[in-house]
């Protein structure tokens, strides 16, 4: 390809709207541009790079026999409602309405529409097991779209559904589904994680998340480094602090605390650390009061409490709510006589003795207050979030890790979940009806451009792998006006073509300076830099993006010297 008849456009300047490195660099390396929020045009550059990702993954997934299919993007809404997800998914579901008024969706992705295809087509035991997968545009409705392609509304996945007749056949397509994105990620040349991970509107207990290791990355994830156990933060258990400073369980005494209302007031009024604090949560379960109890330094996990009083459509009380029902404004909630109240205590708080908590009166709260005695939990449970250095529950002698990443795959046991609601039966080997036990295999194809940058990058641009360059070299001539360079330039870049090498050849009229910075921009691994100096000696210079050094080689040995490179 030639720069000066390629739509390849670059910027000098940091795009304003742009907050992390890779949605920065994809602007200005003219990789993508912005339609409107949350929705891009991918340009030739992009594409490229975009092209390799999804070869890499159809190579995996057919290597472990999945079969490649393309479904349709517009869902009937009838399908949504067979499965209850026109609720689940809520306002991230595009939604719109053909001109008879029929109901349809923008796939955010493809569980109902392939088990309609399964429930037609797959009959028995004989047919199973089967694994389809395609590479397809979703589109989900973002609140706040944001990060470039990190978090768009229109996006590019690879989605996989599985159809077994046992758990242990579900199992075996689950770890070869794993062990094709382990290397499909070891291809990309990226340090990744395997965690345990919530299934949010997808359903199945059983899942787990790919995670990009990178700074800017939006998950959170925990990992043992005695033991190996991974999780997200959402899903992540811990036995708790290694010390704790526990309150003491003598008399209840009330205390006045005027204008104390956050965890951080409250402790420095008292002269204690936020562990002998703790929070009570106030919620709304349909007409039912519950209130959740963290300890104070602390943050409930919404997710696991959800789950725990069985309503993931609880919501916290207005401060009209609470004051109602305590008699108390926000901030001075507490677990002792309130009645009429389910009260759902952390499993930490098992391991307190004493606790200060709010009053249920304006400006007051009551230490010494001890759980069993003084009040009565109605559930123990596991609903607060995992803080780094928290003991680790898998083996109890490692202390938890915080790490930031991008979440690029999530795979799920999805058990009966779509299939039993959608009546998607088999018969097994003895007569009998029974639901398929399905998978589901999720993996960002676009995003995965952006987190290879979040972690290839320096101050001078993208730092491509190079399973995933969209050139493998650049050939920069410096003097487009010697005849000799010019020469030069055309052989070279007819011969690495020959060689099976996607090329670029900046044969733009430009300065020298201009053309290695945005040769730098763009990240290429190999740039072939031909100067008149050189040239005299039937030499040129390689230039190695990943390792900043430089060569400087007879031009008859450029493609061995660039053939020797990418075959290390």
């Amino acid at each position: 390809m030639r720069w000066s008849k390629s739509y390849l456009p670059t910027y000098k300047e940091v795009p304003k709207d742009a907050e992390i490195p890779s949605h920065q660099l994809m602007l200005r390396a003219g990789m993508i541009r912005s339609l409107t929020s949350g929705v891009y045009s991918f340009l030739p550059l992009g594409y490229r790079v975009l092209h390799k990702i999804e070869t890499i993954v159809r190579e995996e997934m057919n290597r472990i026999g999945s079969q490649e299919v393309q479904m349709p993007v517009l869902h009937p809404g009838e399908l949504y409602e067979e499965t209850g997800r026109l609720k689940n998914f809520g306002e991230l579901l595009f939604q719109l309405k053909d001109r008879r008024g029929r109901l349809f969706a923008l796939g955010p992705t493809h569980e109902e529409v392939v088990t309609d295809i399964a429930r037609a087509e797959l009959k028995s035991y004989r047919q199973l097991p089967q694994t389809l997968y395609q590479i397809l545009v979703k589109f989900r409705d973002e609140f706040r779209p944001r990060f470039g392609v990190m978090r768009a509304r229109e996006f590019m996945m690879k989605d996989a559904y599985s159809f077994h007749a046992s758990q242990e056949s579900l199992q075996e397509t689950y770890d070869s589904m794993a062990g094709a994105y382990h290397r499909i990620l070891e291809r990309f040349g990226l340090e990744a994680v395997q965690v345990e991970a919530e299934s949010g509107a997808i359903g199945g207990d059983i899942n787990h998340e790919f995670i990009v290791l990178a700074n800017a990355g939006e998950s959170v994830i925990f990992r043992c480094p005695s033991c190996g156990y991974a999780a997200n933060d959402e899903r992540a258990v811990s036995l708790g602090a290694s010390t704790l400073e526990k309150e003491s369980s003598g008399k209840m005494e009330t205390v006045a605390t005027p204008g104390q209302h956050t965890v951080e007031e409250v402790s420095g009024f008292f002269k204690v650390s936020p562990q002998r604090l703790v929070k009570t949560l106030l919620y709304k379960s349909g007409e039912k009061n519950i209130a959740a109890l963290v300890p104070g330094d602390r943050e409930l996990n919404e997710i696991k409490f959800a789950k725990a009083i069985g309503d993931p459509d609880a919501r916290p009380m207005t401060p009209e709510e609470v004051t109602a029902l305590t008699q108390a404004p926000v901030g001075f909630a507490g677990p002792v006589g309130l009645d009429g109240v389910h009260i759902v205590a952390d499993e930490l708080l098992n391991d307190y003795d004493g606790m200060i908590v709010g009053a249920n009166q304006a400006d007051a709260h009551t230490r010494g207050v001890k759980m069993g005695r003084d009040f009565t939990a109605a559930q123990v449970a596991r609903i607060s979030m995992v803080v780094e250095g928290d003991r680790c529950t898998n083996c109890d002698t490692g202390r938890l890790k915080l790490s930031r990443g991008v979440e690029i795959g999530h795979i799920f046991k999805l058990d009966v979940k779509y299939s039993k609601a959608m009546g998607a039966t088999f018969l097994d080997k003895d007569g009998q009806e029974k639901a398929f036990i399905m998978g589901c295999y999720g993996f960002g194809v676009s995003r995965a451009v952006a987190a290879t940058i979040e972690q290839h990058y320096d101050e001078k641009g993208i730092r491509w792998p190079k399973a995933l360059s969209p050139f493998h070299v650049i050939v920069t001539p410096l003097n487009l006006s010697d005849a000799g360079t010019v020469s030069t330039m055309e052989s070279i870049y007819t011969d690495l073509g020959v060689a099976g090498f996607d090329v670029l050849l900046d044969d733009r009229d430009l300065r020298p300076g201009p053309k290695f910075k945005d040769a730098e921009l763009i990240g290429v691994p190999v740039r072939v830099t031909l100067g008149e100096r050189n040239l005299k000696d039937g030499r040129c210079e390689l230039y190695y993006r990943l390792e900043d050094r430089t060569d400087v080689v007879a031009i008859t040995d450029v493609v061995a010297k660039v053939r020797e490179y990418y075959a290390l």
